[in-house]
C-alpha cells in the first residue's frame, strides 16, 4: 500500500517491498525514492542493513464479494484464504528469524468485518480469511513474546483507494490511507513497545 510506505520513507525508514510482479514493486520503489534496485532484494539488504528487518507490514490482501452462503463459488473461497490468510503466513514463517534477531514487530491488516459486531453479510469468504489474520496475529504475540517480537493488526472499514471508490462509489465512509498509514507506522515503532496482540479498529 502507497500510504504506509510514503510514510514510513519520511520518517527516514528503509523499506524492502516485496510483490509477485517485479515490475509493480520495482515501479513502486521508484516512485517512493527514485531509484531503481536490481540486485536481489536479500543479497541488498543484506549488504545494506546486515540483514535486520526492525518491522514486517503484511499489508497483501484482495477483497471480493461471494454473495450468500448457498450461492458461494468454492474457487472464490480459496481464492480469498489463499490472498488474505496464506500470504500472511508465508510472510510470517520467513521473516520470524529476522524479527527475532532485532526484537521487531509484525503488523498485520485484518478488517472491521472480521471483528465482533462486524458485518460480513455477502463477504463470507474475506470475513473468514480476515478472521485467520487476526487469529494468526494473536498467536505470533503469545509465541513470540518471550523472543521480544511484537505482534497487532489494523481493522480498517473501506479505505479510500480508486478500486474501492469505483467499486463502493464516492458516498461509503471511507478511511483515509494517511490515516491507515499513522497507525501502521506507529505500531510499527518503538513507541508501541509495550502494544502487541492488539486489533486496532479504524473508522
Amino acid at each position: 500500500m502507497t500510504a504506509p510506505c510514503s510514510f514510513c520513507c519520511t520518517c527516514g525508514a528503509s523499506l524492502a517491498l516485496i510483490d509477485l510482479a517485479l515490475e509493480q514493486v520495482t515501479d513502486r520503489a521508484f516512485a517512493l525514492t527514485a531509484e531503481r534496485l536490481a540486485a536481489d532484494v536479500l543479497a541488498a539488504h543484506q549488504r545494506h542493513h546486515a540483514g535486520k528487518v526492525d518491522a514486517v507490514i503484511c499489508v497483501a490482501g484482495d477483497f471480493g464479494m461471494t454473495g450468500p452462503l448457498s450461492e458461494a463459488d468454492p474457487a472464490a473461497w480459496t481464492k480469498q484464504f489463499t490472498i488474505n490468510l496464506e500470504t500472511a503466513f508465508a510472510t510470517t514463517r520467513a521473516f520470524l528469524p529476522s524479527e527475532r534477531a532485532a526484537r521487531g514487530s509484525f503488523v498485520y491488516f485484518g478488517s472491521v468485518a472480521a471483528t465482533p459486531g462486524g458485518s460480513p453479510g455477502g463477504m463470507a469468504a474475506y470475513a473468514a480469511a480476515k478472521s485467520g489474520v487476526l487469529s494468526l496475529m494473536r498467536t505470533v504475540a503469545l509465541d513470540e513474546k518471550a523472543h521480544g517480537v511484537r505482534a497487532n493488526a489494523v481493522a480498517p472499514t473501506a479505505i479510500r483507494t480508486a478500486s474501492n471508490v469505483a467499486d463502493m462509489g464516492d458516498k461509503t465512509d471511507y478511511v483515509e490511507r494517511d490515516s491507515v498509514a499513522d497507525v501502521v507506522a506507529f505500531l510499527a515503532s518503538p513507541l508501541a513497545r509495550n502494544v502487541t496482540g492488539q486489533v486496532l479498529t479504524l473508522a
